[in-house]
């Protein structure tokens, strides 16, 4: 077999993210997420509830399901990773959850406009979201190999960039030639799929699903082609050996202190990240009252900002390391939220609006720039930082207890918002405490080393 080159063994592993990036822009946050949105509030309309006690029912209903998925995927990755690494193999298990990935999210088609599939729709797009949680874990674990120190952090921004740039051009697809307005038809006047499919059932919107399940089975090629397995030594067989790498790594934490308390800090910003992402377009749809063409327009200006901020932190983090652009992005963020929390179509921090005042429109295009682009800085300057505290005997399991890190309290940021939405019966305050979040995150950073703990690292025995 030809020797692969290391430049293309780089674009082989950038076209992961552009291949799975469309699950979370179409999926989680500008597409399927306010479509089931609107359809839950439709269904619980229809059982007597009033419009606003409707919205809130739906979104606790969203943050459920996030909810779920995200202990499932918090519980499963750190054991997930050990058993890669004590088989010293990846590749099947990222084809493993590749598979999850394309069913769960081909399956979102049967979300009927009526409600009637609406928990079974929420079980489809569980599994595809483990799926592609899971197959980032092993896909991150593959980053230390790509280049040195230094190297990494423009490695990591630019796949991000990359894979920002296949969610903004899946998303254009999707509003030119699918997603339905109210007259039926898209944003640029077409019947969806040119005519082919049938705008009264919702069904433009609906093969959203479909679409993403397709453009990531064929936009894996290349990673599959390009891209090959770093055999680490094979420590142990089976479930007891992958679970004694685990005890010995999590009782290792103890002595790794820059380690510990950067999974900590990561724990909490980034389940703020995803509550932002996971809420943001549902947002739009339940205080803001936009339709989905207006999402999906908010969602290529948040993209198109995802991708070039993720570019130039990459640049920063070359020059000046991860821990600088982390902190600046946390900042910013922290202040979009508190704009967002404090504004609705009648208000801006209890100043009165004009009935019909754009402003709440244009400043949250505005909120969606920084969210897209601090948003995309964050997790590339993330994955830079993990990569520095990654011992290179296990990889894979030191990015599992990344993702353990990021989905531990995954279910923390939708519970914490579906209840204070419950207690509020408000979608717009129910989005409060992911500002708690990101404070306790940022003040977690403080004990984090920049350089990372190569001096901490144990060597674990081979078998």
């Amino acid at each position: 077999m030809a020797e692969i080159s290391a430049r293309k063994r780089i674009w082989g592993w950038w076209f992961f993210d552009w291949a799975s990036q469309p699950y979370h822009t179409l999926l989680v946050t500008f597409v399927f997420g306010p479509f089931f949105a609107g359809v839950a509030a439709e269904y619980f309309l229809a059982d007597g509830l009033g419009p606003e006690v409707a919205a809130a029912r739906a979104q606790s209903v969203w943050s459920l399901c996030l909810t779920i998925t995200g202990i499932l995927i918090g519980i499963g990755a750190p054991v997930m990773g050990a058993l890669a690494d004590t088989q010293g193999r990846r590749m099947p298990w990222i084809v493993a959850f590749s598979i999850m990935y394309v069913i769960g999210s081909a399956a979102l088609w049967w979300t009927m406009p009526d409600g009637s599939t609406m928990w079974w729709m929420l079980v489809a797009f569980g599994v595809g979201f483990v799926g592609a949680e899971y197959a980032l874990i092993f896909i991150n674990s593959q980053l230390p190999s790509l280049g040195d120190e230094q190297q990494v952090g423009e490695i990591s921004g630019s796949g991000f960039a990359f894979g920002y740039l296949g969610g903004l051009v899946s998303l254009i697809i999707m509003l030119v030639f699918f997603v339905e307005q109210g007259s039926g038809k898209t944003l640029v006047g077409l019947d969806p799929a040119l005519g082919l499919l049938d705008a009264s059932e919702n069904e433009g919107t609906r093969i959203v699903g479909p679409l993403t399940a397709l453009w990531y089975a064929v936009f894996m090629i290349p990673y599959f082609l390009w891209v090959r397995d770093v055999r680490t030594p094979r420590i142990d067989a089976g479930f007891s050996g992958a679970m004694r790498l685990l005890r010995k790594s999590v009782a290792n934490l103890r002595h790794r202190l820059s380690l510990l308390t950067y999974l900590g800090s990561s724990m909490f910003y980034r389940d703020a990240l995803n509550g932002l992402y996971g809420f943001g377009g549902v947002y739009a749809k339940l205080v803001l009252n936009w339709d989905l063409t207006m999402i999906g327009v908010f969602g290529i200006v948040g993209v198109i900002s995802a991708a070039a901020f993720s570019w130039i932190g990459g640049k920063i983090d070359k020059r000046l390391g991860p821990k600088p652009v982390i902190i600046m992005a946390i900042w910013t963020l922290i202040v979009v939220c508190t704009v967002i929390v404090g504004m609705s179509r009648e208000q801006i921090f209890g100043i009165p609006l004009t009935e019909g005042s754009s402003l709440p429109d244009i400043v949250f295009f505005g909120c969606g720039v920084l969210i897209g682009g601090m948003g995309g800085m964050l997790q590339a300057a993330s994955r830079t930082l993990m990569a520095r505290h990654t011992d290179p005997i296990a990889p894979t399991e030191s990015f599992g207890l990344y993702g353990l890190s990021g989905r531990a309290t995954a279910f923390l940021a939708p519970a914490l918002i579906g209840v204070a939405t419950t207690i509020t019966q408000s979608a717009r305050l129910g989005i409060a405490p992911i500002i708690l979040l990101f404070l306790v995150g940022l003040i977690m950073l403080r004990w984090v080393n920049a350089r990372g703990d190569k001096e901490t690292w144990s060597v674990l025995p081979h078998s």
